[in-house]
């Protein structure tokens, strides 16, 4: 009786930490944006890593959230004669914190694996840079390589700090009652395209270098580097602004119950792949 007693004390916890999963998640990360020639590809990824928890709502929907820290980058030499010919390149970290709803499509009680879909918010950072001839590094943002803060050109600054809308789907498979391993492919739908400091038009090659100096002008284009031509006169093209910028994952995933349950002692055994509950939960 005693125990039993304990158990019910205990059990609106036991839910909670049934329900909670640590979640850790490494993959590969690239860019989508005008200085790159394909949709989706893994040229040029580089390494993603994501630290999260996961909250089971009900037996389908989980709620989710993830700080990612990965980097981007893609570079005009690898692209069309065309992308070749502007010779632009851009690297930027990017630090990403996910809020979202995951829908299991089978219930995990009942099944070794499920497929999902997720979507939701995110608040993310990035702060593109390139290398000069001389090898320095330099932040593109503060020179309004397009004129953004520019008096006259009425082309606003971008932010580093933005909003994403974060889509994606995956596959859990149930190693025991506590472990699941995963993989997940995931999309950010960005409100920018400025993500490679790339978008709109040339601006005025005078106009760049008297406020924001030759460093400004010579990263702005740099077709002159492989004798593609001088710099472009105002109001050729130098990205495409009505295409925003994106970038996508494909990671695999290790889910984890946040601590090992106690209750478990008091209760019987379930099947394996089955959650242990409270008794009001309990499996027949």
């Amino acid at each position: 009786m005693k125990k039993l007693l304990t158990l019910l004390c205990f059990c609106p916890i036991a839910v909670v930490a049934q329900d909670l999963y640590l979640s850790v998640k490494a993959g590969v990360a690239n860019y989508n944006g005008e200085l790159a020639t394909s949709s989706f590809t893994l040229k040029q990824s580089k390494i993603m890593g994501s630290l999260g928890a996961r909250y089971d709502i009900t037996e389908h929907i989980a709620a989710r959230t993830y700080l990612t820290l990965t980097s981007l980058q893609a570079n005009d030499k690898y692209g069309t004669p065309v992308h070749q010919a502007r010779n632009l390149n851009f690297k930027t970290g990017l630090f990403d914190w996910e809020l979202a709803l995951q829908y299991n499509f089978l219930n995990l009680n009942y099944n070794w694996w499920t497929p999902y879909v997720f979507a939701g918010g995110a608040l993310y950072h990035f702060n593109p840079y390139t290398y000069t001839t001389d090898g320095i590094r330099t932040n593109l943002q503060p020179l309004s390589t397009e004129g953004e803060g520019i008096t006259g050109t009425g082309v606003k600054p971008y932010k580093l700090t933005q909003f994403a809308v974060p889509l994606g789907v995956g596959a859990d498979f149930a190693l025991n009652e506590d472990m699941r391993v995963g993989v997940e492919f995931g999309y950010r739908v960005l409100f920018t395209d400025y993500l490679d400091d790339v978008s709109r038009k040339y601006i005025n090659e005078t106009t760049l270098r008297n406020a924001r100096g030759q460093t400004a002008v010579d990263l702005a284009y740099r077709g002159n580097e492989v004798n593609a031509g001088p710099y472009p006169g105002p109001g050729v093209a130098r990205g495409n602004p009505n295409a925003r910028d994106s970038w996508y994952y494909l990671g695999l995933t290790f889910t984890v119950r946040s601590f090992v349950n106690q209750y478990k002692q008091l209760t019987r055994p379930t099947k394996r792949y089955k959650k242990v509950g409270c008794p009001e939960r309990m499996y027949k």
